[in-house]
């Protein structure tokens, strides 16, 4: 996250952790309190690294399978489909 100044901020602030998740302050401290979320705690100030940030985004993402590992199975069908239609849709004879 880059300031108006063109510095990168590593530590975020709540507020600016819970506008980057896209949820409220008090969902934030509640993924906080459960140990869902890691803080940093500056005295007490409380800080977001926005790496955990990321990290929390990408475990968070729900039936989604890497493209690494859909491609090559997508790839298998369609080369079995024309495998098929070539052979008047008899495999094996």
């Amino acid at each position: 996250m880059t300031n108006n100044d063109n510095t990168i901020t590593r530590l975020m602030t709540p507020a600016a952790a819970a506008k980057y998740l896209a949820i409220c302050e008090r969902t934030l401290f509640e993924l906080t309190k459960t140990h869902r979320l890691p803080a940093v705690r500056i005295g007490r100030a409380v800080r977001y690294d926005i790496a955990d940030l990321d990290a929390f985004i990408t475990a968070a993402k729900t039936g989604a399978t890497p493209i690494g590992q859909i491609l090559p199975s997508v790839l298998a069908d369609i080369q079995q489909q024309r495998t098929a239609n070539q052979h008047g849709g008899r495999l094996g004879d």
